[in-house]
């Protein structure tokens, strides 16, 4: 069973956002350099261990990320062992590939999908 290991809030003003979220929940917002000129908010709602876990069972953290194109609302992202064959039957089965498959620094891959009721949920694979 795959198990949903992140989040993404999508926002039109993204300090604003970070001081809402922060200010309401506590969560620790931080900006990191993904190479290339792109910049994500990262979101800790719980610590995390030395790979970055939840160190809690249950919890997830997650993202920041501008709100444009087809991430218009919250994404939930699900961990698979195999992106592109779970992409193969998102297709099969009605929906469609929003983002390929994509590398995320040495960490892993991740990949978005719309399903047959539109919404864009994300994919994670680690790496190795």
């Amino acid at each position: 069973m795959d198990k949903v290991v992140h989040f993404e809030i999508p926002a039109d003003d993204q300090a604003r956002a970070k001081e809402f979220y922060s200010s309401i929940f506590e969560w620790e917002v931080n900006d990191a350099d993904m190479g290339g000129g792109v910049v994500y908010t990262t979101v800790k709602t719980v610590a995390t261990d030395e790979t970055m876990q939840a160190k809690e069972p249950g919890a997830i953290n997650g993202g920041m990320m501008q709100r444009q194109g087809r991430f218009t609302a919250p994404v939930v992202t699900i961990e698979t062992d195999d992106i592109e064959s779970t992409l193969q039957q998102v297709e099969k089965l009605g929906g469609a590939v929003v983002e390929p498959k994509m590398a995320v620094g040495e960490m892993g891959f991740a990949a978005y999908f719309s399903d047959t009721e539109g919404n864009v949920v994300g994919l994670w694979q680690n790496a190795g």
